[in-house]
């Protein structure tokens, strides 16, 4: 049974064959977590699928995929989990493959510290500084370096030395604070559970004592109070509730709160966990509030203390690592999922690219699957989030693509774009009615689309023709055209042909609320755009 020290969520990454599946099988196998029955199933596997020469394949413990064993490889992320008389562990065991850096992405989100692993006879690789990389990014800057395959290299304390100040070169500009580097062999177990008697040189701890003592706290339970809504809970007319899990902080009865998008406070009443009533909650918990006043809060909704709320935006810069094959462009519109909330959003600007290799900002005009961007988002409406430096669990988000529902991007939100808060829409006196109204006609958009030279323009002009025949008010927006005035700034990549068409859609959008018929003659080779222009009219 684990002591009160708590339960480590922790991360295993590396570049790919460093050895971190058999790494993690030598921590079940040295803390008794193999039973028989499974011990046996291991043995017959590792002459079918082992690379360890007849002799027990330990990663074979955590690849559980065909494809795995047969590659060798890690592809999926496995949880395993195990326990000492001092601690309990959570181990996400990640792949090392560049192409499956999306999978370590998704382990990385949810630890709390990080063993990174590095092959003794390769030295620090391109995806091994990746991996720091988006270990620094997401908060983890206390890593174990496990050195391994040291046996490989004849236990050298040499080469041991050369690739620590290596790594740490590359990990302080990573915001990695504190590296302990272990020699280790997993496939023999030096220094796993047992300091080894051929590596007389280090002094250190073995890794599983390290892991049984280290302070991962990530300081949630210390930091403001944040309650992200998932539900509101009516079971009777007379009963109304705000369920959530607690994201961060404490709450107690009496405690004054505020919804943070419309700034309506109220206080707690009483505090319900899945056990009954409690006097007070905190990180973790699954709660439902009741309230001495009731006020509007929705799905979505923030709850915080109303002296301590988080930051309430429409733009903010973030960090982005690109998981999708289709690359980042800037204007394309795409879903970004914030706690319990949904809400469109729009890459505005890339800021810079990261090297992962040097750490330089390179220029940008798109991101490609595995890159990391520094970006300008902006969303359809406010969202309340806190600076990830000082809140992972609100600072955090995804991107999902509107099309496919597949996960585009995980995000780190760094700051809100304050300029933007002082821009407000200025209501009008007339509308898109009162001035179709005033033409006798219904204002819309058509648009035709087409490779170059398959006629949309000409057939939009004899439309245009009749419809003028007809006494319509129209406009003719063709992509030549708008080429040699408001996007003659723009060429014909990818990113650029996203931008021209946002920028035909907003016009056209002013358009429609003139009270014109508008006809758009464009390429739009992308279905994302048109359908972004199309949700930008109402339908009527």
């Amino acid at each position: 049974m684990a002591s009160d020290i708590g339960l480590l969520r922790l991360l295993m990454c590396g570049s790919v064959d460093d050895g971190k599946s058999t790494l993690l099988g030598r921590l079940l196998l040295e803390t008794g977590q193999i039973p028989d029955d499974q011990a046996a199933a291991l043995t017959r596997d590792s002459r079918r699928y082992g690379t360890t020469a007849g002799e027990i394949d330990l990663a074979l413990l955590t690849d559980g995929l065909e494809a795995e064993r047969e590659q060798g490889i890690t592809i999926d992320v496995a949880y395993r989990q195990f326990s000492t008389p001092r601690r309990a562990f959570i181990v996400a065991d990640t792949p090392g493959h560049e192409q499956y850096t999306r999978n370590m992405v998704t382990g990385a989100s949810t630890s709390e510290f990080a063993v990174i692993l590095i092959d003794a006879r390769k030295g620090v690789l391109s995806q091994t500084k990746r991996h720091a990389t988006i270990c620094g990014l997401l908060g983890l800057t206390h890593v174990a370096l496990a050195i391994n395959k040291i046996d490989l290299i004849g236990y050298d304390e040499s080469t041991f030395g050369r690739i620590v100040a290596d790594f740490g070169t590359f990990a302080v500009q990573c915001g990695i604070k504190n590296i302990v580097a272990i020699p280790v062999s997993a496939r023999d177990g030096d220094n796993v559970s047992v300091l080894s008697e051929r590596t007389p040189w280090y002094r250190g701890p073995t890794l599983l004592a390290h892991l049984e003592t280290v302070d991962a706290e990530r300081g949630l339970t210390a930091a403001p109070f944040r309650l992200p809504v998932q539900r509101i809970s009516r079971p009777h007319p007379d009963f109304r509730g705000i369920a959530g899990i607690i994201a961060s902080g404490r709450i107690a009865s009496g405690d004054e709160i505020a919804v943070t998008n419309s700034g309506l406070t109220s206080r707690v009443a009483r505090i319900i966990g899945p056990d009954g009533d409690v006097k007070q909650a905190s990180t973790g918990d699954a709660v439902t509030l009741t309230l001495e006043r009731d006020i509007d809060i929705s799905r979505g909704d923030v709850v915080a203390p109303a002296r301590d709320r988080p930051m309430v935006a429409d733009q903010f810069a973030a960090h982005l690592v690109w998981t999708a094959d289709e690359p980042l462009l800037p204007g394309r519109s795409y879903l970004m999922r914030i706690g319990a909330r949904w809400v469109p959003v729009t890459v505005t600007t890339i800021k810079h690219k990261l090297n992962v290799e040097t750490l330089e900002h390179l220029a940008a005009r798109q991101l490609s699957l595995n890159e990391i961007g520094f970006c300008n988002l902006s969303t359809s409406s406010l969202i309340a989030f806190d600076p990830y430096a000082e809140n992972c669990a609100t600072g955090a988000f995804i991107l999902v693509d509107r099309l496919t529902h597949a996960t585009a991007a995980a995000g780190m939100i760094s700051f809100a774009l304050h300029r933007a808060t002082n821009v407000h829409r200025e209501s009008q006196s007339l509308d898109k009615v009162a001035r179709a109204h005033l033409k006798l006609q219904k204002p819309a958009v058509i648009w035709f689309t087409g490779l170059s030279g398959s006629g949309k323009s000409t057939i939009a002009k004899a439309v245009e023709d009749k419809l003028h025949a007809l006494g319509r008010h129209t406009m003719m927006l063709d992509g030549d055209n708008l080429r040699h005035g408001l996007n003659r700034d723009l060429g014909f990549t990818d990113a650029d042909r996203v931008e021209n068409i946002r920028r035909v859609g907003e016009v056209a959008k002013l358009m429609v609320e003139a009270g014109l018929i508008v006809l758009c003659a464009f390429i739009s080779p992308f279905k994302a755009e048109r359908d972004l222009a199309r949700s930008m009219v109402e339908e009527s």
